[in-house]
């Protein structure tokens, strides 16, 4: 008996013990992506405290001290998210599609109108975009559906189905805001990539929402019959000649632009007067890297990019390194969203690309867009934190 259980004590004795970071949850995570998450939003506080301090009516704490709030939610909430087995998402892809659909639907009842736009609902303590969480929402359930009907009908009705399932809520998003509609449709589109559709099909794909952008834009309003307002039609395309442009549209791209180029190498510091007086419009939200651009210059601007880079290159790495198609099927989609927000909001800070609203993630102000950047991020570390128990053949509850 005694020797028994000397023996028991000593295995005991070499078990591995629960440290800090063991119940913190945060051991197994990745850090690169955690660093550049983290990083990211260090770089908006800064921006926001010392650039964009005006933008609140004469309280410059109050843009950086909103969004220092919002990023400890938001990170609560990555690593509460990280803990969870993200396969469980793929049990519940109906459950969270319908509500997807009924959130959104909510907008048309319920919501408030901003700046021109209905697209956010008034909760008792906070004011909460469903289509900002929708993103994340509809990476997991149509992964999840594509999944559940690899093997039913042919390859055309998969590639239509697949299509129906995401334009679905992207057309409902569509009818609220134009910039967060074209995220829904890259995440579709980049999870069919992922999913192996053919290239024939995508071509028709893109062929088709080619036409129908020419419908939009040229043959609907030459009839009489506009289907987008008069500002989304000249944000859509002011792009292409600013500078003969002196409405809104225009104005906001060329102020961007003179902001973004008068930085230099290493930016104009407190003498960045176009973001300081205000010329840069919507500078602590939808043109904050012109901000970043002018004040802290090239090395600034390429310090932000690079942060971007680290965590596409960590959300593409996990791709390969899930332990199922499904986290494969959510990587793609989650990398998809994130870094096409990046890539239209710096174009169009840039004039290069159309002012569509779109938010730079983690970095322009907002609660439910950094809120929600954070929960994929929590599913990304989800994917990475059971990819290593399963290399020790070890099962994460």
């Amino acid at each position: 008996m005694e020797s028994s259980a000397t023996a028991r004590g000593r295995d005991e004795a070499h078990l591995p013990r629960d440290g800090l970071l063991d119940r913190v949850g945060i051991r197994d995570m990745d850090g690169w992506m955690a660093f550049s998450a983290l990083g990211l939003v260090a770089c908006s506080l800064l921006t926001l405290h010392e650039a964009v301090g005006q933008a609140a009516g004469g309280a410059p704490q109050e843009y950086a001290s909103r969004q220092a709030l919002y990023g400890l939610v938001g990170i609560t909430a990555m690593i509460a998210i990280s803990r969870i087995d993200y396969s469980r998402f793929r049990e519940l892809r109906v459950g969270i599609y319908t509500f997807l659909c009924a959130s959104i639907l909510a907008i048309f009842v319920f919501g408030i109108t901003a700046r021109g736009s209905t697209q956010s609902l008034e909760l008792p303590f906070f004011t909460f975009q469903p289509a900002e969480l929708g993103k994340l929402l509809l990476v997991l359930a149509l992964a999840g559906f594509v999944i559940d009907g690899a093997r039913r009908g042919s390859e055309s009705q998969r590639t239509i189905r697949y299509l129906a399932l995401g334009f679905a809520p992207t057309g409902l998003v569509l009818l609220q805001d134009l910039g967060t509609s074209l995220v829904f449709g890259a995440i579709t589109i980049a999870i069919m990539v992922a999913a192996g559709v053919r290239w024939s099909h995508l071509a028709a794909i893109g062929a088709g929402l080619a036409a129908l952008i020419a419908i939009t834009l040229v043959l609907m309003p030459m009839a009489g019959a506009p289907v987008l307002k008069q500002y989304q039609q000249e944000r859509l395309t002011s792009f292409l000649s600013p500078s003969s442009d002196i409405g809104d549209a225009g104005y906001q791209q060329n102020q961007a632009k003179i902001a973004t180029g008068s930085g230099g190498t290493t930016g104009r510091g407190d003498q960045a007067t176009q973001s300081r007086l205000g010329f840069v419009p919507e500078r602590h939200t939808d043109f904050i890297f012109a901000v970043v651009a002018e004040r802290y210059g090239f090395v600034g601007a390429a310090l932000v990019l690079s942060l971007f880079a680290l965590l596409f290159w960590r959300a593409l790495r996990l791709m390969t390194l899930s332990k199922n198609f499904y986290g494969t099927l959510v990587a793609a989609g989650i990398a998809a969203a994130i870094m096409f927000q990046v890539f239209v909001n710096v174009g169009m800070n840039l004039g290069i690309m159309p002012i569509t609203g779109i938010p730079l993630p983690l970095m322009s102000y907002g609660g439910s867009a950094i809120i929600a950047t954070f929960m994929m991020i929590g599913v990304l570390q989800s994917i990475h934190i059971q990819s290593r128990a399963g290399q020790r053949g070890l099962w994460i509850h």
